[in-house]
Formats: C-alpha cells, structure tokens, sequence
C-alpha cells in the first residue's frame, strides 16, 4: 500500500471524521495518511463540487484509495483499514468478538451517539440556520433521553470491573464509538455529559484519557470540549 493516502476528514468536534481518526492512532497508522481537514463552514469544502465528485453525499471521513476510487463511511473505511494493516485486529480477531464488537458498536452508534447528534441539528441547530434545514424540539429532547437511557445500559455494562466494552485488555472499535459519544456530549451545546452522570462511564473516560491514541486524536485543540482543548 502506498505510503501517504489522502483522507478528507473534519475536526475534532465532528462525530464520526474523530471515531476514524482515534481509530487510527489507536491501529498506529494514522502517520500513513495525509489529513486534508475540510473548513466546516456553511460554504466550505465539503460541500463543493470537488468533496461531492468523491462522495456525493457529502460527508466525512472520505479516504482515497491507491487506485484512484474513494471508500466513505466511517464503520467501512475501518474495517477496511483494519484488514488492510498488520498489527491488532481493532474489530476483533475472532468471529464471536468481531460480531460482540459489531453489535455494541451498533447499539452505540444507533441509541446513543446519533441520538445526541440528532439533538444537537433538531434540538440546538447546532450547525446554524444556513445548514439546520429542520428545528423540532419536542424529538430532539426525547432523543436527548433516549440516549441517557441506553448510556444508563452500557453503564451497567461496565459495572462488572472491565476496562473495555468487550472486556479484553485493549479497546475495540466500540469502545471508541463510546468515547466519541462520551466526548461529543460534553459539547457545551449538548449539556448532557455522560461522565458527569453515570460512574463507570466516567472512570471510563479517565481510562482513555490517559491512552497516547486518544491524546493524539484530540491534537487538533478543535472539539469544542474545553477539558480537551485546553493547554497541554
């Protein structure tokens, strides 16, 4: 594989481009690819002709491939780079925790994660009036409960003294779709820190603050999290 393959991505505080890039640093390969970090504005990059030639919908993370072709969406370009690399299978070695993986990561992305994403377009118009084509309270605040609800689940979860979701020594690819959504909800906006409100999710989040892959990831000083972007 050439060294130095194009990523188009966004910062920190964009959800699924940061689950990829802790994904990356933590697979130790995030030094192989160039990061072309789009400016989020209502007129920027991602959404000119050039981002939506590669990918028509319009979104990050979007990875080049050697061969001129594009692969987009966070979960496929993963798995893709998870085969594509030696080193720790992050999704899992075996089928029984690739399917475990898959299946809390799931239950992450769908009931917590884009949840508090869906909240933050239809509840805040987080992203302001030029792109939040849709304001709708009364569903953003239930999926602010409902994804306090199931953070309530994998709270118990991790109850039983395990480090990661699926109990080994090492995260999987689950467990950084939960410190996405861990991180995503202490955007001030969102107000509904899950570490300030669940125990273990909050012992949770210390353990991969101390992670260098983590550290890393949030190098940009740009999530909008002040714990993560305040001095060194």
């Amino acid at each position: 594989m050439p060294a130095r393959l194009r990523l188009f991505t966004s910062p920190s505080a964009f959800p699924n481009p940061q689950r990829l890039r802790l994904f990356m640093h933590e697979k130790g390969i995030a030094d192989r690819y160039e990061e072309h970090v789009y400016d989020m504005s209502p007129v920027g990059e991602q959404r000119q002709w050039r981002h939506l030639k590669m990918n028509p919908w319009g979104e990050t993370p979007t990875l080049e491939l050697a061969d001129g072709s594009y692969l987009a969406e966070t979960d496929a370009i993963a798995r893709y780079l998870d085969q594509a690399h030696p080193g720790r299978r992050i999704m899992g070695d075996t089928p029984m925790e690739q399917g475990l993986d898959t299946m809390w990561n799931n239950r992450i992305w769908v009931h917590i994660l884009y949840r508090i994403v869906t909240a933050f377009h239809v509840l805040h118009q987080g992203l302001g009036p030029k792109l939040e084509l849709t304001s709708n309270p009364a569903w953003g605040e239930h999926c602010r409960k409902e994804a306090l609800a199931h953070a309530g689940l994998v709270n118990q979860h991790l109850s039983d003294g395990r480090d990661w979701m699926l109990g080994g020594d090492a995260p999987t690819f689950s467990d950084m779709t939960l410190a996405t959504a861990i991180a995503f909800s202490k955007f001030p906006v969102n107000a509904t820190p899950l570490d300030e409100r669940f125990e273990h999710l909050d012992a949770y989040w210390r353990r991969w603050q101390l992670r260098p892959g983590f550290r890393a990831a949030y190098a940009d000083r740009s999530s909008g999290v002040p714990e993560l972007d305040g001095p060194a």
